[in-house]
């Protein structure tokens, strides 16, 4: 497969997967956003691998054993592409160009589809801590990965980048609970539940006589990614003008979608959350007005301590 057909390949996927982070993705220069869409093509198709679906969306019902088989071709097919074999899967021709020319670690690589064989196994998330693993598993190593693809090499500032992507999944799991509780999925720590007067299973979460106790414990999980969002705001200044530009946007847009989940009720969940174009616009320019503010008034300036959060950078 040529080149360019890896890549019309990739940019297709982003168009079709993530509207919002194919938006933010026309901020980058031209060589970092072509990179973005490679790692966002692979990332995109392992999950759908998984969950048997199309961009995010249907749902195939595969048998647990499918799942196994198809991770098992996931950890195969990745490792294989990161030593250079040629690849006709453009999914993995994908990310073998992005991750040899940014050198990205084998370990990185396994963390993410490590996240996907914790779907796989129906692992229980009994405390925050349980969810913050998760999160980093499937996101914070995106987020990550995702700054080496721009260049990052600093500790703190892909801390910092990691910070952005658990911040993410934190937003994604409040966004998608009821959804995720319907397909037998629960993210939300077993002991919230519990102290909400929940039994903590799927069932009882997708129970719409439980929506306020869920709404409930959803502010929670959202309160918690908020000074990671913060976090985040302090590593811009780590990236290139352009890419600061990127990353602030799709900073503003997610947590927007935290802040709708918060501010709509228990009745949230009528239709899936998302951030229309007039207001993912004026964040977009809010984005590119803190890019400014960081890049140029707070250059120099040592970044604030990055306070207690989890981490596993």
């Amino acid at each position: 497969m040529t080149a360019d057909a890896v890549l019309a390949a990739s940019k297709a996927s982003i168009t079709k997967g993530s509207k919002s982070f194919r938006s933010a993705s026309r901020l980058f220069d031209p060589a970092v956003r072509e990179d973005a869409w490679l790692l966002y093509a692979w990332c995109r198709a392992c999950d759908d691998e998984i969950d048997g679906q199309d961009h995010g969306f249907g749902h195939e019902d595969l048998t647990t054993k499918e799942q196994q088989r198809r991770l098992a071709r996931l950890y195969d097919m990745t490792r294989r592409a990161m030593t250079g074999e040629p690849m006709p899967d453009p999914t993995f021709a994908a990310f073998q160009r992005v991750a040899i020319r940014h050198r990205l670690p084998e370990r990185w690589a396994m963390d993410l589809i490590d996240g996907f064989a914790m779907d796989v196994e129906h692992r229980e998330y009994r405390t925050l801590d349980d969810v913050m693993a998760y999160c980093w598993h499937v996101a914070g190593v995106v987020g990550v990965m995702m700054a080496r693809v721009m260049g990052v090499t600093d500790p703190e500032v892909l801390r910092r980048a990691q910070d952005l992507g658990l911040a993410f999944q934190l937003t994604n799991i409040s966004r998608d609970v009821i959804e995720d509780a319907e397909d037998g999925r629960v993210y939300l720590p077993s002991d919230w539940l519990v102290e909400a007067g929940l039994e903590p299973t799927a069932e009882a979460v997708a129970d719409p006589a439980n929506r306020p106790a869920v709404h409930e414990v959803t502010k929670r999980l959202l309160a918690v990614a908020e000074p990671y969002y913060d976090s985040a705001r302090d590593g811009l200044r780590g990236l290139p003008f352009r890419s600061s530009m990127a990353i602030a946007a799709a900073r503003g847009v997610y947590r927007e979608i935290g802040r709708k989940v918060r501010r709509r009720g228990p009745g949230v969940w009528v239709k899936r959350v998302s951030v229309g174009k007039p207001m993912k616009l004026w964040l977009f320019g809010r984005g590119a007005l803190i890019a400014v503010w960081t890049q140029v008034l707070d250059r120099g300036k040592s970044p604030p301590v990055r306070p207690g959060l989890w981490t596993r950078v």
